[in-house]
């Protein structure tokens, strides 16, 4: 563990990463997908809401809300982007549509473990449309917001005091999607794997 006031500095790094993203997809070296980013800021701040419910300190659930305000970040930068936005498909829309399902099942149930178990598979099936063009089409993506969330999420997570369920659910699930994130990002791991088996890019599910 280290001290509680480092999570301000998880905080401005998972920041500052939103902000290299959404300056990618500004100047159009970036296609995001926009149903993704979108309920991707809901989920997090629905997770933050039900760990301050549980009695988690402000300054070991910030991270988590901070992972709701950076993918706002990146939804307002789509509206401004030089090149048009990702094609939304069916499997999009599916994803999102569970995803809000996830979200209305949280408040009707009103209830703080169960809130966040809800939150992280809302998040999930918001991320999974990204993570699964991450990994067909790296080159559409930009790394750097997801690097710099595994510093954020690493440093959020040291700053834990307490190892239950409701403080470490949520930061472990984002530690996870952006490892996830990198190595089809950054290194290309989706793409490896397409040509070892021989699978072209068509066939992947998008």
């Amino acid at each position: 563990m280290i001290d509680q006031n480092w999570v301000f500095l998880a905080a401005i790094i998972n920041l500052i990463g939103a902000l290299l993203y959404a300056y990618s997809v500004v100047k159009g070296n970036t296609r995001p997908n926009r149903v993704t980013w979108f309920i991707l800021s809901f989920a997090p701040m629905l997770a933050f809401a039900a760990m301050m419910f549980q009695g988690v300190t402000f300054r070991e659930s910030l991270f988590t809300l901070m992972t709701g305000i950076s993918p706002l970040i990146i939804f307002i930068s789509t509206f401004f982007a030089k090149q048009p936005k990702w094609k939304i498909t069916k499997f999009d829309l599916t994803c999102g549509a569970l995803s809000v399902l996830g979200l209305i099942l949280w408040l009707i149930l009103q209830e703080g473990n169960v809130a966040i178990v809800f939150a992280i598979l809302a998040d999930g099936l918001a991320f999974l449309p990204t993570l699964i063009k991450a990994f067909r089409y790296p080159e559409s993506e930009s790394p750097w917001a997801f690097m710099m969330g595994i510093v954020a999420t690493t440093i959020a997570l040291a700053v834990v005091t307490t190892y239950d369920f409701k403080h470490l659910a949520f930061p472990l699930y984002i530690l996870t999607a952006d490892v996830l994130a990198t190595l089809f990002i950054y290194f290309k791991l989706g793409k490896r794997i397409m040509k070892d088996v021989g699978l072209p890019e068509s066939e992947v599910i998008r």
